[in-house]
C-alpha cells in the first residue's frame, strides 16, 4: 500500500460522496495503490449510512480500498486521527478534513515530499484562507504563539491536510486535542525533518464549521502549555513538582526558624502576631502538597495502562 488517506468526519453527510470521488479521481491514474479510511466521529446525521454505501460501491477495485470506522460517540479529532493511524497500511499517510476545503489534488505532491525529499512530516499551509475573520484572526495568533514556543517555523500548525511517513504515523499517540500540535509532538519524538507546502484552500459549501475561532485559540494555548510540560516532565513529574515543593517548604521553614530564634532571644516577642508566621505556614503547606503531587504522579505513571479504551462501535472494509 503506497498511500493511506485518513478522513476524520463529524456530521459532514453532504460532503462525503463528493470528497471520496475527488480523491479517487486524483489518485486512480497514478499507478499507486491507496486506501481511504473514513473515521465517523460519532456523527448524528446520515454520515455512517453514506460511508457504508461508499465502501460497498468501491470494494471491487484492486488498486484501492475504502474502509471505515465508527465511534460510539463524538470523541474528537485527535482520537479519530489516532484510530486512523492505527489502521493505516500505507508507506505515506495523508490526513485531510471531510468538509471539502482541503483539495485532493494536493495529495500526490505531498506524497512526493515524503518519498522523494525524505521528510518525516509535511504540513499544509493555507496561505490564502477562505474563512471568516472570526476564524482567521485567532488562527494567526495561535500559529504565532506556537512558532515562538516550539521553535518550529511553520505557518499553519493546525492545517488538517498533512503527510506523514509510516514510521511517524506508527509512533504517534494522540488524545485530547493534541492534533493541533502534531509537528511539535513529531519533533519531541525525534522526527526532525518537518516540511511545509502551500496548499489550495477552498470555500466551505456544505454545513458549518465545528470549531469556534476564539475557542480554538484559547484551547490551543492551553494544549500548547500541556505539550510543553509533558515533553519536559511527562516521564519525571517529580523533577518539576518535587523541586518546587522543596523550594517552597525550605523557604517557609527558614521564615519559621527566624521567628523561633527571635522568640528565644526576645522572650516578649510574639511570633504568632506576625504576618510572617502565617506566610511561613502557607509556604510549608504548599511545598508539602507540591512534593506529594509529584510523588503521586510518579506512582500513576509507573502503574498506568497506556492502552486506550474501546471507543469503536463498528468497522467496515477491514
Amino acid at each position: 500500500m503506497n498511500i493511506s488517506v485518513i478522513i476524520p468526519s463529524y456530521n459532514e453527510q453532504d460532503s462525503l460522496i463528493e470528497l471520496s470521488n475527488e480523491i479517487i479521481d486524483s489518485l486512480k491514474d497514478s499507478d499507486l495503490k491507496f486506501e481511504l479510511i473514513f473515521i465517523d466521529d460519532g456523527s448524528t446525521d446520515n454520515s455512517w449510512n453514506i460511508i457504508n454505501n461508499i465502501v460497498s460501491n468501491v470494494k471491487v477495485y484492486d488498486t484501492f480500498e475504502v474502509r471505515a470506522i465508527k465511534f460510539k460517540k463524538n470523541f474528537g479529532k485527535s482520537l479519530a486521527l489516532d484510530a486512523g493511524f492505527r489502521s493505516s497500511k500505507g508507506d505515506v499517510v495523508i490526513t485531510m478534513d471531510a468538509d471539502l476545503q482541503d483539495d485532493p489534488k494536493e495529495i500526490l505532491p505531498l506524497y512526493d515530499m515524503i518519498v522523494k525529499d525524505k521528510y518525516d512530516i509535511v504540513s499544509g499551509w493555507k496561505k490564502t484562507r477562505l474563512d471568516p475573520l472570526s476564524k482567521t484572526v485567532p488562527t494567526k495568533l495561535y500559529n504565532w504563539a506556537t512558532r515562538k514556543v516550539s521553535g518550529i517555523n511553520l505557518h499553519d500548525f493546525n492545517c488538517g491536510l498533512k503527510a506523514y511517513s509510516s514510521d511517524l504515523a506508527e509512533d504517534l499517540s494522540l488524545s485530547g486535542e493534541m492534533h493541533r500540535y502534531i509537528p511539535l509532538i513529531a519533533k519531541n519524538l525525534g522526527y526532525a525533518r518537518i516540511g511545509e507546502k502551500v496548499v489550495n484552500h477552498r470555500m466551505r459549501i456544505h454545513g458549518t464549521t465545528k470549531y469556534g475561532g476564539w475557542n480554538r485559540f484559547s484551547n490551543g494555548l492551553l494544549d500548547l502549555i500541556s505539550i510543553t510540560f509533558l515533553n519536559k516532565f511527562g516521564k519525571t513529574p517529580m523533577h518539576f513538582f518535587g523541586l518546587l515543593g522543596i523550594f517552597s517548604f525550605v523557604f517557609g521553614f527558614i521564615i519559621a526558624l527566624y521567628l523561633t530564634i527571635m522568640k528565644i532571644i526576645f522572650l516578649k516577642f510574639n511570633m504568632t502576631d506576625r504576618p510572617l508566621f502565617f506566610l511561613s505556614i502557607i509556604f510549608m503547606i504548599i511545598g508539602s502538597q507540591l512534593f506529594l503531587t509529584g510523588f503521586l504522579a510518579e506512582l500513576i505513571i509507573q502503574n498506568s495502562d497506556d492502552s486506550k479504551k474501546n471507543i469503536i462501535s463498528k468497522k467496515i472494509g477491514f
